[in-house]
């Protein structure tokens, strides 16, 4: 007796006694989860940190987007009608909702004779076989620009309204020049398809017409020299004497009366006064409408768009995988021979890197790339490899520094590995996370220089078969304030490209820590 407690195992019954497992073995048992690798490991803790899902999620999303919006577009890359240059962004789900967003319509001030001016085209196409429409069915024509008008407002003695007006019609008509088969076969598509393209030809001569609009296919009815429609005795009519009584026309007729449609240039061409809109479809089979919008020279955004990422991706990637190629062999050879070897190697790299890269590029354009020799792609890349793998070097060699002397490296050794086989099989694998995350960080880094460099105009992506982010961010900037959407998406696309590369290089730096193995975060 201890303690008032009894010591003596005999004196406890038997029936106290029980098995703890009888039907079961206490050992030799299967592990019930299946053990985790360093990349499991990896990435089970990456996918602990949303953001650098979310980053992975918008890159990938990035990529496919450069991958199949060209296949899902009616246009090409090189598909450029500088008729519709810098027309809005257009996307059939918001069109004629009258919300004004993503409709094709952009804000401008009327005065009655702009107002009159667009108004016109709507009259205009409604007026087929030279009968002049009224003012209602011009402003109701499904081919009147002015989408919707705004609350009028005096302003130096003039009337305005700031009004939204919709930027594919704002084209109106326009005069060509076509062969008399292509004339031919447009009056053949037009009985075809019920869609108008050919309307009567303007007396660019006469006295209703000012010299000045001669060009101009939309100056259909007479006016005078400021613009202002007039009557059949050339007195001037302002806005509401037009609105009650129409415009007058001004159209070429022929002896007997009747409006012509076509006028000779010589033996083969005619030109002719299209509704551009139909002459469009007429030509390419579809309308023109672009959901991004259009630049300046007419191109696609969306198209090009989808080229510059392709072309930035391709050209990051290409440089990460080859300074990873060159810096981990050169890192590798540096860290673990060291001494003398890395004193010689380390200068090298000293000097490539003391040479600003914006000189390095600039060279390589005006002694390469300008000569012919190499395109542009391969002459930035081969600048951005010249010293691009430096960084990559001096993370490996702080790798093999760091491991090189490791108990399991000094076993090998004794059990007379060679310096190849220290260096693949037992070295470089415990320094692959690190190694992996600074490569991923390169290509964030490349997209950004490379949109520099073309920004700066020191490379030039600006082609019709090609072009890049930065070219398209360059081409833009003297639009930002007047047609702002030519820079918006590629500003964004790259912006968010930046952020989430730098999420996600952030995030497998974070995964592939060796420190932080087996740790609960």
């Amino acid at each position: 007796m201890k303690y008032g407690v009894s010591t003596d195992i005999g004196a406890i019954p038997d029936e106290l006694f029980q098995f703890a497992q009888r039907d079961m073995a206490t050992c030799g048992n299967k592990l019930g989860a299946k053990p985790a690798g360093y990349f499991m490991d990896a990435w089970l803790r990456f996918k602990k940190n949303r953001a650098s899902v979310a980053a992975a999620a918008i890159i990938a999303a990035i990529v496919l987007f450069g991958v199949f919006a060209p296949l899902a577009s009616h246009y090409k890359i090189s598909d450029a009608d500088g008729i519709y240059a810098k027309v809005r962004p257009y996307n059939p789900l918001f069109a004629g909702l009258g919300i004004g967003f993503w409709d094709g319509t952009c804000k401008k001030v009327l005065n009655d004779k702009y107002q009159i001016y667009l108004a016109g085209i709507g009259m205009g196409a409604e007026d087929k076989d030279g009968q002049a429409a009224s003012w209602a069915a011009g402003t109701a024509s499904p081919w009147c620009p002015i989408a919707s008008e705004g609350e009028e407002y005096l302003k130096e003695g003039g009337r305005y309204r700031n009004s939204r007006v919709d930027t594919y019609k704002l084209v109106g008509f326009k005069y060509l020049t076509v062969t008399m088969d292509e004339y031919e076969s447009i009056k053949a598509w037009e009985a075809r398809t019920g869609r108008s393209v050919l309307y009567p030809m303007v007396d660019t001569s006469g006295p209703w017409c000012d010299p000045y609009n001669a060009d101009d296919a939309n100056f259909w009815y007479r006016h005078a020299p400021n613009g202002m429609p007039v009557d059949e005795k050339g007195r001037k009519m302002d806005l509401e004497t037009v609105m009650r009584g129409g415009l007058v026309d001004n159209y070429v007729r022929d002896k007997s009366g009747s409006v012509v449609y076509c006028l000779p240039r010589d033996k083969s061409m005619v030109q002719i006064r299209a509704l551009y809109c139909n002459y469009y479809i007429y030509r390419h089979g579809y309308g023109p409408h672009h959901l991004f919008g259009a630049d300046a020279q007419g191109y696609d955004i969306l198209v090009r768009l989808a080229c510059g990422v392709r072309l930035s991706l391709l050209l990051s990637l290409c440089v990460s995988l080859i300074n990873l190629t060159i810096g981990a062999a050169y890192g590798a050879i540096e860290g673990y021979y060291g001494g003398a070897v890395d004193l010689i190697m380390e200068r090298i790299a000293d000097i490539l890197g003391g040479i600003p890269f914006i000189i390095v590029a600039t060279l390589f354009q005006l002694h390469m790339v300008n000569t012919g020799r190499v395109s542009t792609l391969t002459g930035l890349l081969l600048a951005f490899v010249l010293t691009g793998w430096i960084s990559t070097a001096y993370t490996v060699r702080t790798q093999f520094y760091r491991f090189k002397n490791q108990e399991y490296v000094l076993a090998a050794r004794t059990l007379g590995a060679g310096d190849l086989r220290l260096i693949c099989r037992h070295i470089f694998p415990n320094a692959i996370g690190t190694i992996i995350t600074t490569s991923v960080l390169v290509i964030p880094g490349v997209i950004f220089t490379e949109s520099t460099l073309s920004y700066l105009g020191i490379v030039n992506f600006n082609g019709a078969t090609q072009t890049s982010i930065g070219a398209m961010l360059s081409n833009g900037q003297g639009y930002l304030a007047t047609d702002p959407h030519i820079i918006l998406f590629p500003s964004a696309v790259i912006s968010l490209l930046m952020i989430s590369f730098n999420l996600f290089g952030n995030g497998l730096r974070d995964a592939f820590n060796p420190t932080l193995r087996g740790a609960d975060e």
